[in-house]
């Protein structure tokens, strides 16, 4: 025989055979009992899942190939509800065959197609879906006596629509999940993937224990949400008896904060930073309060180690106490500007200040190093209080410029406006760097103490100029301002006072050195500056613009004698000009008069006959006539003036 003869003997029975199969196929669902068969399911599915199932469409039941039930335009409810909980479009249960055979009617799994999920919480925290937990917890009984006939339902396509008591809508689409019910053992899964605020979301979660953690007992929790801007994983326990709690491992990942804060419906501060981001702790979560324990942070390179809290009872609060190596604040600092890009002038771009309030901030933060643009500090301690749109910066210690830096930095908003209040302590700093770094000079050398009291208002740094107030007081000493030698100058202008010079090079040195400047509306005016050095010793009065950054001082620079009988050389001198690059040049009338030759000329003109001479050597020599000069007006004692005599 051959094998062709073989297999075709062999094909007639087993063609026979799925004949039968199908005929008695055709039979059963032919006669089944589509009212039983519908009750059954509608009993399995409410037994499951605890809702009441309405059915208000079409009912489809096929048999082969697939043994399955179809209901179109179902809802699903809670006991007691009036309105659906769930509304799906359609609902497809697969049944197990063999059963079926015996007019045994048993769910294998349900698929829900384009189901609307809704979710109403109320302020109590019970929600439409309370009905539903309750009969799952009388129900699910996972083991060899459960009732549950399925354990697999899958979603497709679903939409889910939360709203809180305070009528605040999340929406959440294109769901798609399988969701592991427990049957056999007390476990229950879920994994898929949804589609929230613009972004593709995959997530998983697992229950060890389902019925205790319905019942508010403690089960095991896994929890992992992946998203283009954040990662989120949790591992631990939850229970929720009279309130939600929740203890285990906690870790975030971000390639941007900033993105992921707008992501979740939280408004960045600031413009800079706020990029790479990590965390790890142990969380414990009781109701609406976060503590973190353990916690491992990074954020903009800048890793960090301690505890912190979030709490959200009416206004959102974080709360942190972390210490770090080494830290690096450029990148929050750095889009904000005190000067006009590329200009002397003050910077007029507005402030954003929404960052004040939307979230209160308690922060206390210690590093060994700490740098600020191109200021570096070495051990600082430092706290932020951010309360009811109030920010408040205090420092406790801080190394800076060779020295220690105490005090306080306030802001806060006042409308559109921030009211900005200052006062620190510099002691012991170099003055060099300190100059350099605040004030933008490097002309001051030396040691010295700086203390600051300073407040303004005003919606730019322009703003802030034009109403500072307040003091500052600098002492200095064994130190120099370079660009003059003022010793050198006065030198030679004592032997020949008409010999010309300028004060824009060299150095001078001093062994001490007060500042004294109080400011009101943007004027800095000095009433007490002194300069002393070995040789020369200068003294200051005047104004400063600050909006303007221009000087308008007047000065008297002089030799210390080392004779006792010698006469004491005195010159008075201006500053004035740009901060940057102030002019600075000797009293002319002065050095006139302390010129031999020159002084008789400035007494002769003051007579008028000798001005009449001048001028009529001038006019031959010249052969022009000066203009006739413009008649004025005598001033009386008062200071008015008079009105001028017509000839």
């Amino acid at each position: 025989m051959t094998i062709a003869q073989g297999m075709k003997r062999l094909g007639l029975p087993i063609a026979a055979i799925l004949g039968v199969v199908l005929a008695v196929l055709a039979s059963i669902s032919l006669l089944l009992d589509r009212d039983a068969l519908r009750q059954a399911v509608e009993a399995q599915i409410r037994a499951v899942t605890g809702l009441d199932l309405m059915v208000n469409g079409g009912i489809d039941v096929t048999v082969f190939p697939q043994s399955r039930v179809v209901f179109h335009n179902v809802g699903l409810k809670g006991g007691g509800a009036t309105d659906p909980a769930l509304s799906v479009d359609t609902l497809v249960a697969n049944l197990r065959l063999l059963p079926l055979l015996m007019q045994r009617f048993q769910i294998a799994d349900v698929i829900l197609s384009r189901p609307q999920i809704r979710v109403v919480r109320e302020a109590d925290g019970s929600s439409n879906w309370t009905p539903f937990i309750e009969t799952l917890t009388r129900t699910v009984k996972p083991g060899a006596e459960s009732p549950l006939s399925f354990s697999e339902i899958r979603i497709q396509d679903g939409v889910l629509t939360y709203t809180d008591s305070a009528k605040q809508i999340e929406t959440i689409g294109d769901i798609n999940l399988s969701l592991a019910w427990p049957s056999i053992s007390r476990s229950f899964a879920a994994t898929g993937q949804f589609d929230w605020r613009g972004a593709r979301v995959d997530g998983s979660i697992s229950v060890n224990d389902f019925l205790a953690a319905l019942s508010g007992e403690r089960s095991g929790l896994k929890i992992r949400v992946a998203a283009p801007a954040l990662k989120l994983a949790f591992d631990g326990a939850i229970a929720n008896k009279t309130s939600l709690m929740m203890d285990g491992t906690l870790t975030a990942d971000s390639g941007s904060l900033r993105n992921a804060l707008r992501w979740i419906g939280q408004a960045p501060p600031g413009r800079g930073g706020f990029g790479r981001f990590a965390l790890k702790a142990r969380a414990n979560l009781v109701g609406p309060s976060l503590a973190l324990t353990n916690v491992n942070v990074e954020l903009d390179g800048n890793a960090a180690e301690g505890v912190m809290t979030y709490s959200n009872i009416g206004r959102q609060t974080l709360q942190a106490t972390l210490a770090a190596g080494t830290l690096d604040f450029t990148p929050y600092v750095s889009t904000f500007r005190w000067l006009a890009s590329g200009a002397r002038d003050w910077n007029r771009q507005l402030f954003d200040l929404t960052a004040l309030s939307s979230t209160d901030l308690d922060i206390r933060l210690s590093a060994a190093k700490l740098t600020v643009g191109s200021t570096k500090l070495g051990r600082t301690a430092l706290g932020a209080n951010l309360r009811n749109g109030t920010l408040a910066l205090s420092v406790a210690e801080a190394q800076i410029f060779g020295g220690i830096a105490k005090g306080s930095f306030g802001i806060s908003r006042d409308d559109v406006a921030a009211d900005i209040k200052a006062q620190f302590q510099l002691v012991d700093v170099d003055l060099q760097s300190c100059a350099s770094e605040l004030f933008g000079t490097g002309k001051l050398s030396g040691r010295g103490n700086l203390t600051v009291v300073l407040g303004a208002t005003g919606s730019s740094p322009f703003g802030l100029a034009q109403t500072l107030a307040g003091t500052a007081t600098l002492i200095g000493h064994d130190g120099a301002i370079s660009g003059f030698n003022v010793e050198q100058l006065l030198k030679r202008l004592e032997r020949r006072p008409l010999s010309g010079g300028h004060f824009r090079s060299g150095q001078t040195p001093f062994d001490t050195l007060k500042i004294a400047v109080r400011f009101n509306d943007g004027v800095a005016t000095a009433d007490d500056i002194q300069i002393n050095g070995p040789n020369v010793n200068l003294t200051l009065t005047g104004t400063a613009s600050v909006p303007l950054r221009e000087y308008d001082l007047k000065g008297v620079a002089s030799l210390v004698s080392t004779a006792a009988d010698a006469s004491k050389f005195e010159l008075p001198f201006v500053v004035q000009g740009p901060w940057d690059d102030p002019l600075i040049f000797p009293d002319p009338v002065s050095l006139i008069r302390r010129s031999p030759a020159s002084a008789p000329l400035l007494d002769a003109v003051k007579d008028r006959r000798t001005r009449d001479a001048v001028r009529s050597v001038l006019e031959r020599i010249t052969g022009q006539k000066p203009a006739p000069a413009a008649a004025t007006a005598p001033t009386t004692e008062a200071g008015a003036t008079a009105p001028a005599k017509s000839n």
